[in-house]
């Protein structure tokens, strides 16, 4: 049940993310179109496409990828590639949020800029990397690395995981707005009781270390006192 939850979150992490390139791929091509024609209608149909397909293949990509890094191995902060991953997923969600979105909006009303494309472009070539760091895994590991290996969480993470994404679904729909909430309470949620559970974990190990160091044969036995 684990190892299917699991390949099912990889399976989905893919599809979304392939869906985050193509549709910023359509979203240059229309946002290009609508800059050498003029057409007010290029960039209402780039805004929609915006808000109602890449906005959510964002999010569910970014979500699934950082749920993946918290839920085996891998962690966020072990190896450089992911923590590359990490970095730019979060800049490219607030640049998509709070920039280019605006930009869309501004655009359909008339108000171009020429930093829409420019923007577009980057998020391709951003994806684009992302995909190449997935595949190369290169640098090694980080200097904050532990040397233990981290646990795979259980099958009911994953199955977490993959619910998550449907019940944003559904209050986008119903709010009109794409709404990750559920994700973003559950990546921080999960991401800092692991970290406490891997605390707790190292501090009774060490605990039993030292309480049940084996003796020396032939050290001679402490006095009591």
């Amino acid at each position: 049940m684990q190892k299917r939850a699991r390949v099912l979150l990889v399976w989905l992490h893919v599809v979304t993310s392939v869906g985050w390139l193509s549709q910023a791929v359509a979203l240059l091509a229309l946002v290009l179109y609508g800059m050498k024609t003029g057409e007010v209608g290029a960039f209402r149909m780039a805004r929609v496409l915006d808000h109602n397909v890449l906005a959510i293949m964002a999010n569910v990509s970014a979500f699934t990828g950082f749920m993946l890094s918290a839920t085996t191995p891998w962690g966020y902060f072990r190896h450089w590639w992911v923590l590359a991953k990490f970095a730019i997923t979060v800049s490219q969600l607030y640049i998509g949020i709070f920039i280019l979105s605006k930009n869309l909006a501004d655009a359909a009303n008339g108000h171009v800029t020429a930093w829409m494309p420019v923007g577009t472009a980057l998020m391709i070539g951003a994806i684009a990397f992302q995909t190449w760091l997935s595949v190369a895994k290169p640098w090694g590991r980080t200097p904050w690395a532990d040397s233990k290996k981290l646990t795979t969480a259980s099958a009911g993470a994953f199955v977490l995981a993959l619910v998550v994404p449907a019940a944003d679904f559904a209050l986008s729909q119903w709010m009109g707005n794409p709404m990750p909430a559920f994700m973003l309470v559950t990546v921080i949620a999960y991401s800092i009781r692991r970290a406490a559970r891997a605390r707790n974990r190292s501090s009774d190990a060490s605990g039993r270390g030292s309480a049940a160091r084996p003796v020396r044969r032939g050290a001679a036995a402490p006095s009591p006192r």
